[in-house]
Formats: C-alpha cells, structure tokens, sequence
C-alpha cells in the first residue's frame, strides 16, 4: 500500500462487458511481453451494486464530471446529465449518478413489425414469447405498409443495392403486418437481442432459438424488424401509433411527447 493508486469512474454502453474485454486484452498483452512491472494492476466492480458501494467509498457528486449525451443512449449509461432533444434544441438535466444508480433501468418502448405471412400463423407463439420475455403490449395493428414507408425500415446497406432493395419493398409490401408496441426496461437491446441477425442462416448458426433463426428462410424472409436503436424507436412509436399507446406514461413517452 506505499504506492498510490489511481480510481477511476468510467461509464458507456455496455459498460462492464466492454471494460471486461479491454482488461483481458490488457493481461493478454502483458503475458506476451512478460514485462508485469511495466502495466499497470488492474481491478474492476463487476455489478452495478458493487459499484455503487465502491463509488461512494471514493467520490462525492461533486467529483463527477456533468457531459452531454445523446437521448438515444442516456438509459445505456451511469451518468450525471442526460440531454434529451426538443425540435431542432437541446435540453440538458443534471442528475445525480447515485440517484440514477438507485432507479435501475427505464421502462422503454420498442416496435415490432410482425412481417407479412409470419404473423397470421404463429401470432399466438410469438405473444406468448414476449409475455415470457416480460414485454407489455401497449399497441397493437394491422398495417398494409406503403413503399415509402417499407422504405425506411430498411438499413442503409439494402438501399445501396437495387436489386435488393426492390426486392425487400416487393416482399413487405405484399400483404398485411402486424405491428407490436412493446414496454419493458432495456427494450430496444432486449428484442435486438431476441430477433438476432437479419441473415436467419447468421442466426441459425449463432443460436438456433433467435427468432429469425426460427421463423425465416433468407434476408428477405427473415420474420422481423424490430427498432434497432433509441431513437429509431421513437420515430417508429411516432410512425405507427401517433395515435397513442395503452399505457401510463413513462419517463421516454413524457419525455420524447409520445
């Protein structure tokens, strides 16, 4: 204990899984130059409990820094000021990071468009699985997509190809969908994580119970879209259900004035 140490309050998304990773390339790369004396000992809080319990022994909120963070990812983050956008302005609050520890997760909003052909099949399958996965459905409806809107479900990479893109708007054109609302804390990660791979084969081979993997055949086919961020999720929220939701109000919905 005669040397100092230094004591760090980090944050990001994925915070304690991306530490983890850069601590074992750390080690690996101390093992291979067999120079331990040269690196830095490095320890780590392994739960958000722990560190909670580590960051009061060393800091006060006054040691924080107060940043700006973009509104889509403020609920990935242990943070002191969350900004949240209005119109083309931002609003900023400050907030305090022990106060955040406490509330946990947020409750959030994701949608889930059920593709033409998959859903009139297996609707009771795919209801009973989110209930399992602790989603609420908060909207619900049956949607005959337009090509301007098939349009902007699509990822940047399938616009760039012709051929695929006519044939993605052809597909999801072709009959009627179903579109979920679905409630829960971490909901955007928790279905992205759910659905997998927009290739069902990528997925099949990553974990044969990824819904892609069970109920589609290739990238067109593949069963789902699903909002893949924060804020694609709102504009889909916005898009699909500007009538509103069956829910209360949670902090995104006051917040993003759904």
């Amino acid at each position: 204990m005669s040397n100092p140490v230094l004591v760090c309050a980090l944050r990001g998304i994925d915070a304690y899984e991306v530490l983890a990773g850069a601590l074992k390339g750390l080690t690996q790369c101390r093992e291979r130059l067999s120079t331990s004396g040269s690196l830095p000992q490095v320890v780590m809080a392994l739960t958000p409990e722990v560190t909670f319990r580590q960051a009061i022994l060393f800091f006060t909120e006054a040691d924080f820094v107060t940043v700006t963070l973009q509104e889509h990812t403020y609920h990935s983050f242990q943070s002191l000021c969350f900004c949240f956008s209005v119109g083309e302005s931002w609003r900023c609050r400050a907030e305090s990071l022990y106060t955040y520890l406490h509330a946990g997760a947020q409750v959030l909003c994701t949608v889930l468009l059920i593709k033409p052909g998959v859903w009139s099949q297996n609707l009771a399958r795919i209801l009973r699985n989110l209930h399992l996965e602790k989603f609420t459905v908060v909207g619900m409806k049956h949607t005959n997509l337009e090509p301007a809107i098939a349009l902007e479900l699509l990822p940047s990479e399938v616009k760039q190809d012709p051929a695929a893109l006519g044939a993605h708007c052809t597909y999801l054109t072709s009959g009627t969908a179903l579109v979920l609302c679905l409630q829960r804390p971490n909901a955007v990660k928790k279905l992205m994580d759910l659905l997998g791979p927009e290739d069902p084969k990528l997925a099949q081979a990553l974990d044969p119970c990824l819904w892609r993997a069970q109920y589609g055949t290739n990238t067109v086919h593949n069963g789902f879209y699903g909002s893949k961020s924060y804020q694609m999720a709102v504009r889909d929220t916005k898009l699909f259900f500007p009538e509103g939701l069956c829910c209360a109000k949670c902090q995104m919905l006051e917040e993003e004035e759904v």
